[in-house]
């Protein structure tokens, strides 16, 4: 086993290990392995980022290879089911150095450098009654309140216990608790911390824990609304409301997506004043192979949006570079989706988007600037033979700020998952 793996098994994944194995040894039951399943995902990225302006580092340019194989196993017979999934992932380095480091693709070391390789092991033991699922351990969340970043080799880990219940028909409770995280060129557990970007608030400031709640209800087939609460240990409290609709009209489908945030500093403050209303929605309507999506991003209070570092912000006009969340900006986006299938090229699909924001305040000034950014991108999925399911993904990201640095990026990505059992 790799020291990098070694590091990153703590005392707690070994007790999370040892307890769920303990249970099972008299409880062998059949489900537990037959439900198992094993997947083996590799992602391939070359990520080049050329900033066109400013001083320091004028580039950041390296190739990497991911491999992540999740097991997970069924729950054992019986009112309580026990189970134990495990995520092993590994990094390996292709091309890096020269004053290229920082891509997130790689581990940045003490001397600069980047390692050949990077592992790191998550353990997850899980209980099970009814509907009522409790995992506790390593976790890649999707919720509007901590989404957990996977755009590069590895996925951003949260380490914590969530518990998800879906008891009532329609209705699904999510909450629990988040107290460490390992990022995505990482392989050590480290503290919660709050996203300073743009200086929007000081670096560096850390959390105990997160702690969060929320509710997903189908009000039918075509309408779900969700309510979520979270708790940044002494640094801010957040509520989120959203909407998501999906609806025939005329010979396409009109959808649309609508978001608010509400944010303040909570507890001790260690951040200062927090004092955010992040409204924003996305409308589209699709039409035989044909996307078309407007959407609109409006940042309201004293302060920007606030999020852990590292993790994705759940907002529409969050693109490939920027976040367009700084201190009263308003964007709107314009986004167009193509699928070849129609035209007789099943599995390649085009996407393009542009977002503008203005009125955004300069932090350190009295000052307001404006940013945009354009996205393109061609993908393409296999659709038979031996490496079906396998895609490549050519992304390209123009960004132009008043008070950040501008950037070219260019990214192409192969990835494949593969089921073994």
């Amino acid at each position: 086993m790799p020291t990098a793996m070694r590091q990153a098994i703590s005392p707690l994944s070994l007790l999370s290990l040892a307890l769920p194995t303990a249970l099972l040894a008299p409880l062998a039951h059949a489900a537990f392995i037959e439900d198992s399943s094993a997947s083996l995902t590799t992602t391939n990225i070359y990520l080049n980022r050329d900033f066109r302006e400013g001083t320091g580092q004028n580039k950041r340019e390296e190739w990497g290879q991911g491999f992540l194989l999740d097991v997970r196993s069924g729950f054992t017979e019986g009112t309580f089911g026990v189970g134990l999934d495990a995520m092993g992932m590994l990094g390996v380095k292709l091309d890096s150095g020269g004053g290229r480091t920082g891509t997130d693709l790689l581990p940045v070391q003490d001397d600069g450098g980047t390692p050949d390789e990077f592992s790191r092991l998550g353990l997850t033991a899980k209980l099970k009654v009814s509907e009522t699922e409790l995992r506790y351990g390593s976790h890649i969340p999707e919720l509007p309140v901590v989404k957990a970043s996977d755009s590069r080799l590895l996925p951003q880990v949260f380490e914590g216990g969530l518990l998800t219940s879906s008891e009532l028909d329609g209705l699904t409770f999510t909450g629990g608790r988040l107290d460490k995280v390992i990022d995505r060129a990482s392989t050590n557990s480290e503290d919660l911390v709050l996203n300073g970007k743009n200086g929007r608030y000081a670096g560096g400031i850390t959390a105990d824990h997160l702690d969060l709640a929320g509710l997903d209800y189908a009000f039918s087939k075509n309408v779900t609304g969700r309510y979520y609460f979270a708790d940044l240990d002494d640094i801010y409290r957040q509520h989120f409301f959203g909407l998501q609709t999906k609806h025939p009209l005329g010979a396409g489908v009109l959808s649309s997506d609508l978001r608010l945030t509400i944010s303040n500093d909570s507890g001790a403050s260690k951040a200062g004043k927090i004092d955010n209303r992040a409204l924003n929605g996305m409308v589209s309507y699709a039409i035989s192979s044909h996307k078309f999506g407007l959407g609109y991003q409006d940042m309201s209070g004293d302060t920007g949006f606030a999020y852990i570092d590292g993790s994705d912000p759940f907002l529409v006009n969050f693109v490939q570079i920027n976040d367009f969340a700084n201190a009263d900006e308003r964007s709107w986006q314009a986004r167009y989706d193509f699928d070849f299938a129609k035209v007789g090229v099943p599995g390649l699909s085009f996407m393009t988007r542009y977002i503008s924001g203005d009125d955004a305040k300069i932090s350190g000034s009295n000052q307001t600037g404006g940013e945009w950014e354009r996205d393109i991108e061609l993908k393409y999925v296999v659709q038979s033979g031996a490496l079906k399911d396998l895609y490549v993904r050519l992304r390209n990201a123009s960004f132009r700020s008043d008070f950040a640095r501008d950037a070219d990026e260019n990214r192409i990505i192969v990835g494949y998952s593969l089921p073994i059992w």
